[in-house]
């Protein structure tokens, strides 16, 4: 097997399959409808735009999904679990991180067993990669390659954005895999943040400032990568030998109207139909027999976010809104 540090070729070339993009409230959003009946609403973080686009039509054929119509909405992942929270309607939500779906479990929407299953309410997982230009000009392969000068790096917004704070997590978490200390760690974000130049509020955003030619590298999800890739963009990536397996979750909204049609749209997309469209679009299946027919790189050095403290504690060490050390990061300050 190759290093999984090696730079990745470009996947062949697919044609994106265009969301029907309509002003919304929270982002873009889109519908895929048959012919009337019932109306779901997903609401999702921004990258998995083009896997539902496939998905939710392979859904409708299916006896279960027949005459459901499923509107879409896609923004950042705490974006969008606050507009839920809030008031957003919403049957199916697909987030980012386990976080921005314990917000709805507190908030009386989704059932406190909704990770309760084989595969703990988890329907993709990614990696954490660099995204660099065509051919990887300034030699980037490391996280130190990251912090040296001159390197201009994109990321989103942590506060805002789920695929920020996998992208902090994957960086704090290589640190230690390096066999640096907790406080070194702690000082390569704010020397890491020293070279962030732009922080929009999703992933999805954040490619395309960096499309738009800025930055030297973007920490990205893999298959945001992967998807740029089938979409002609002219980029490549690198896997870090230490990097996080990002888990992302899907769960039920318990309030919804029409509940046996959304357990049926989230029993389907773990069927090998749509874990197989979720790998061709770039994500790491869940059900191992799909997993097993496709080819992912395996970093030597992967680790969970358990390994770094797990999610209650990591939030509200690194991202709490007042005293968190990315937070502190961010306004100047030095982490604590």
């Amino acid at each position: 097997m190759p290093s999984p540090s090696r730079l990745r070729l470009p996947f062949v070339a697919l044609a994106c399959l265009a969301a029907l993009a309509v002003a919304a409230g929270c982002g873009g959003s889109g519908s895929s409808g048959g012919s009337g009946g019932t109306t779901l609403s997903l609401v999702a973080y921004s990258t998995p735009r083009e896997a539902y686009g496939e998905i939710v039509p392979a859904f409708q054929k299916t006896a279960a999904g027949k005459d459901v119509e499923i509107q879409q909405s896609f923004a950042a992942s705490g974006e969008q679990s606050r507009a839920v929270e809030a008031g957003l309607p919403a049957d199916v939500v697909a987030f980012s991180l386990e976080p921005d779906v314990t917000r709805l479990v507190k908030a009386g929407l989704v059932a406190p067993d909704w990770n309760a299953g084989r595969y703990r309410g988890m329907v993709t997982d990614s990696v954490v990669v660099f995204v660099v230009r065509k051919g990887n000009p300034k030699q980037i392969k490391t996280w130190d390659d990251l912090i040296q000068p001159g390197i201009q790096v994109v990321t989103p917004n942590p506060l805002t954005s789920g695929g920020a704070q996998w992208n902090v997590m994957a960086a704090y978490g290589a640190q230690l895999k390096l066999g640096r200390s907790d406080a070194q760690a702690l000082d390569y974000l704010a020397s890491l943040f020293d070279h962030v130049v732009a922080q929009d509020k999703s992933a999805r955003e954040a490619l395309q400032t960096f499309l738009g030619g800025k930055g030297d590298v973007m920490l990205a999800y893999e298959n945001e990568a992967i998807a740029a890739q089938q979409a002609g963009e002219s980029l490549d990536y690198v896997v870090p030998d230490q990097t996080i397996l990002i888990e992302n979750p899907v769960a039920v909204v318990s309030k919804s109207q029409h509940l046996p049609q959304a357990q049926a749209f989230v029993r389907f997309l773990y069927s090998p139909q749509a874990q197989r469209i979720f790998a061709r679009r770039g994500y790491r299946p869940v059900v191992g027999a799909v997993l097993a027919r496709f080819t992912f790189l395996a970093p030597p050095a992967l680790f969970t976010i358990a390994d770094v403290g797990g999610w209650p504690s990591v939030r509200e060490r690194f991202f709490d809104p007042e005293k968190g050390a990315v937070t502190r990061i961010l306004q100047g300050q030095a982490p604590a």
